[in-house]
């Protein structure tokens, strides 16, 4: 292991870490059901990713997207709480008045 695979491994340790805290607080903030299976999602699946990066021979798409999916799944979930219960009035726009 080098220096720069040194740097990548404690940088990732370092976001994600932060990653966990940072999902947590904004799933509490934003009543999203299950805030710790989400930061733990979101910042499970970045260490994965880097752990992928420095420790497998993998494309580099695929370390990407591992490293996103939990980040993007958490989006989703955001998105979806926050929506109104009531149905959509036809020809008009959601949050339109």
């Amino acid at each position: 292991m080098d220096l720069t695979d040194a740097l990548v491994a404690v940088l990732g340790i370092v976001v994600s870490a932060g990653l966990v805290g940072w999902t947590y607080r904004d799933a509490i903030r934003n009543e999203v059901s299950r805030p710790r299976f989400w930061a733990v999602c979101s910042g499970g699946a970045f260490a994965l990713g880097v752990g992928l990066y420095l420790f497998a021979t993998v494309p580099t798409t695929g370390v990407i997207m591992t490293a996103n999916t939990g980040i993007v799944l958490y989006t989703f979930e955001r998105e979806v709480s926050s929506e109104d219960d009531e149905a959509a009035e036809p020809g008009e726009l959601p949050h339109g008045k």
